[in-house]
């Protein structure tokens, strides 16, 4: 058992890419503007690219979306991103092309070292493949790569990677080999 020592932290090797101010301004833009219904669509894609952001053509940012540092995200072209996608980028997002992150989903490429006293941070990148679906309510965790055309599927969770074709399900960690389910 470890004993825990929260008080310890220290978020050793973690770097946030970007000054202080720069993730306030991000912030207030984030929840004043950015994540508002009457927001246009349209210009989610440029506000990302003015903070960093490398997003490509024909981009579909819904209402809701949250980006945690929008200079770690890249978004190839004719991506959609749902409502109340979440993408807690503490490490480098990669959306290819032609993928849909459904309503709800969660991308988070933060995570712990569950056996350090201090809970040290274990962080790592996520990749989305060309072709893929994060289907709504679904998770993505850190360090997964989600091969092309592979669907995670609505409420499941991605822990490792998931091959080319493949549909992961929900529930007790099923899994469907290719084609539709």
């Amino acid at each position: 058992m470890t004993d825990r020592d929260l008080r310890g932290f220290s978020g050793e090797g973690y770097d946030k890419g970007r000054p202080l101010l720069v993730q306030a301004l991000w912030f207030a833009v984030l929840h004043l503007a950015f994540r508002a219904w009457w927001f246009p669509a349209r210009l989610r894609p440029p506000l990302l690219r003015a903070f960093g952001a490398r997003i490509g053509s024909r981009v579909l940012i819904r209402h809701g979306v949250r980006v945690q540092w929008p200079w770690k995200l890249t978004v190839g072209d004719d991506v959609w991103i749902g409502e109340d996608a979440w993408l807690i980028n503490l490490e480098p997002i990669t959306v290819e092309s032609d993928v849909c992150v459904s309503q709800g989903a969660l991308l988070c490429t933060g995570s712990h070292q569950r056996r350090s006293p201090t809970f040290e941070f274990d962080n790592g990148p996520i990749r989305l493949r060309s072709g893929s679906w994060v289907a709504a309510r679904a998770i993505v965790l850190r360090g997964v790569t989600v091969g092309e055309g592979a669907v995670v599927g609505a409420g499941a969770v991605a822990h490792r990677d998931v091959a080319a074709d493949d549909v992961l399900a929900a529930g007790a960690g099923a899994r469907a080999a290719g084609g539709e389910r």
